[in-house]
């Protein structure tokens, strides 16, 4: 157990490091000084070996990566904490980038996200989050990958043009449902989301890391872009944790944690979200900590997040909150009645007195109870406030082998290139068929009964040529791809807490 210092007034407030996988919450409206808290968080885990994952939305984290500098401000801040200069120092960084232009590529495949998140993402009524599922189904069934969106766009088409030959077995849905879905998954790729479904797709491992001197590695994601798409943000954020719950083993109480995982705009998971995708968060987070993982959410309001999670939170920093209308009132109550109260001046009062850089704090203590709640300032970090120099961030592009990793595109065969040579064999076939009854003798001119029976009519495009020689062949196709991934998947594919697969 390591006690780690986030605020001063009269005395140190440290957050236990066995007690840093209880989850927290940094909360207070814009300017008051939630960075700053995220920041010492941050590189307080990283000192003591514990690797960090957060969002950058501002584009002023890169600063990890470089040491800090003495000013005035900052001298007169010590001065009044009776604490000496920081001693600065830059803390190991591993930058990563959605579109692989910033940092190390981040990528998933379709199959990992999960018919339930990528219903969010696309967001789908409830019908057509059903019909999704549907054609997961049938896409598990047969042994068919999908890995990026070109495979999901080719699996939506199939589908749609063979709803006879799969509703005995999957139910009834319509063409034009199927188009509903194709259109959404249109409009998000060209919203730039293309870049992240594929391969190779991230081995979140590559989180669990530490450097030469035992430091957690910080690792930033450039999410500035992100919030163009918010549900992506969000349900990609939400996938990373489903991924760790799936893989990491029970560790019961350990001295700190394995990984700290801070959810910046924490507003942005919770919005809009169905009844069952909420009910998966609260488990997720409920059931993550006995893997070892401390969840951190960052918002300006507490009212952001469900009671049922606030309840799970232990470690709290509260910031400036303003009250100019019931709304704000209310946020203020709520942020006051999850402390434990000192009776000795007005929580309330306080959350809107509070200056910039000043919070509410209460951290859990040896025995998990949280403690009286205290006014105090935040200590400052020791890395630089505010963007790298692009030098810098360069130099440590440059040293990482994970951006070299990462940034080489996989494209193996999966459902785009199965369903394209099904299409292909298939029209082959009527082609050759037409060949031979074109060939045939002139004796069946002269007695029509000896004639082979010909073959009902066929339209010309491939897809819906589905006949008992294509049966055959598809069965041949998925039989093939069957075999090369039966190894992972097996004859039923086991989807995790959110859908996605079990590793």
């Amino acid at each position: 157990m390591k006690p780690l210092e986030i605020a001063r007034d009269t005395e140190a407030h440290v957050l236990l490091s066995n007690m840093a996988n209880r989850h927290g919450i940094i909360a207070g409206a814009t300017g008051t000084g939630k960075t700053i808290t995220l920041k010492v968080l941050a590189e307080q885990f990283s000192s003591i070996g514990v690797p960090v994952f957060l969002a950058d939305i501002k584009g002023d984290l890169s600063g990890f990566c470089e040491a800090g500098t003495d000013s005035p401000k900052l001298q007169e801040r010590m001065q009044k904490l009776g604490m000496k200069t920081p001693d600065f120092t830059d803390f190991p960084v591993q930058f990563w980038d959605l579109q692989g232009e910033k940092g190390a590529l981040i990528r998933a495949t379709v199959t990992d996200l999960g018919p339930m998140l990528l219903s969010r993402i696309l967001d789908l009524n409830e019908n057509q989050a059903g019909l999704l599922e549907v054609i997961f189904r049938i896409a598990d069934d047969h042994g068919l990958l999908l890995l990026d969106l070109k495979d999901m766009k080719k699996m939506l088409n199939y589908t749609a043009d063979h709803v006879k030959d799969f509703e005995r077995d999957y139910g009834t849905y319509t063409k034009q449902s199927v188009g509903v879905i194709l259109r959404k998954l249109l409009a998000l790729e060209e919203r730039g989301a293309n870049s992240f479904f594929g391969e190779p797709a991230l081995d979140i491992r590559d989180f669990m890391t530490c450097d030469n001197e035992g430091r957690g590695i910080i690792h930033i994601l450039n999410a500035a872009s992100l919030l163009q798409t918010p549900a992506l943000y969000s349900t990609f954020l939400l996938w990373l944790l489903a991924e760790l719950f799936e893989i990491l083993p029970e560790a019961g109480d350990l001295d700190q944690p394995k990984l700290v995982f801070f959810f910046d705009e924490a507003h942005l998971l919770f919005t809009n979200a169905s009844k069952p995708l909420l009910e998966k968060i609260e488990q997720v987070v409920r059931l993550i900590r006995s893997k070892g993982v401390g969840i951190y959410f960052v918002t300006q309001n507490p009212l952001d997040i469900p009671e049922s999670v606030l309840a799970q939170l232990g470690n709290r920093v509260q910031h400036a909150l303003r009250a100019f209308t019931p709304k704000d009132q209310k946020a203020v109550r709520v942020a006051a009645e999850t402390f434990r109260q000192d009776k000795s001046f007005s929580v309330e009062e306080a959350i809107m007195q509070l200056a910039v850089g000043e919070a509410l704090v209460s951290f859990l203590d040896e025995t998990g109870t949280p403690t009286f709640v205290r006014r105090a300032f935040v200590v400052p970090p020791r890395s630089k406030f505010g963007p790298a120099d692009p030098e810098v961030i360069s130099a440590v592009r440059r040293r990482s082998k994970l951006d070299t990793k990462y940034n080489e595109i996989a494209d193996r065969e999966s459902a785009y290139e199965v369903l394209n040579r099904r299409v292909q064999e298939a029209e082959a076939a009527v082609k050759q068929e037409a060949k031979t009854i074109k060939k045939l003798p002139d004796e069946y001119e002269e007695a029509p009964s000896r004639r082979p029976v010909p073959a009902k009519k066929r339209t010309t495009r491939g897809d819906d040529v589905f006949t008992s020689a294509t049966k055959s062949f598809a069965r041949s196709a998925m039989s093939s791809v069957g075999r090369e991934v039966g190894g992972k998947l097996g004859k039923s594919i086991l989807r995790g807490l959110l859908g996605s697969f079990l590793k």
